[in-house]
């Protein structure tokens, strides 16, 4: 299995709503994005469904600057 295929299968979450932003970012910029940013992601994917959704929806923060940029970048995402 590639790593895409991998990271794809690891989007799908528990909420519907974390696949969908989660899917999203994965399908149209991760491949281009810099390596420090795809490696925010996948931390982002370890992460268990609530604290990432507290994250996205800003109940709480983190303190590693790549996964706060990154978290940022989903947040625009969201509202469009």
């Amino acid at each position: 299995m590639s790593e895409f295929s991998r990271l794809r299968w690891l989007c799908r979450r528990g909420m519907k709503e974390l696949d969908v932003v989660l899917s999203a970012y994965l399908e149209s910029a991760f491949i281009n994005a810099p390596e420090q940013e795809k490696q925010a992601f996948r931390s982002l994917l370890e992460m268990p469904d609530p604290d990432l959704f507290s994250l996205l929806v800003g109940r709480t923060e983190t303190p590693d600057s790549a996964i706060s940029i990154l978290v940022s970048k989903l947040k625009k995402t969201i509202r469009r």
